[in-house]
């Protein structure tokens, strides 16, 4: 079951990822960042935020905790 601390709004990932909201939006945008829409609004499960974060640590080379 989802909970409501496991949907996160553009700007509450923008602040988990430290980056600008404007960044966060464009990634998004631009499929770069795994959400979703809804009313027009971007939302995004925090633990797909997570994985995304794996998956980049990992093509960096970096190590995976």
């Amino acid at each position: 079951m989802i909970m409501l601390d496991d949907i996160m709004t553009l700007k509450e990932v923008a602040g988990y990822l430290k980056l600008a909201e404007k960044t966060a939006y464009r990634l998004a945008a631009d499929g770069k960042l795994p959400g979703f829409k809804v009313g027009g609004a971007w939302r995004f499960r925090r633990e797909d935020m997570e994985r995304w974060i794996a998956d980049k640590k990992k093509e960096a080379g970096g190590q995976q905790n």
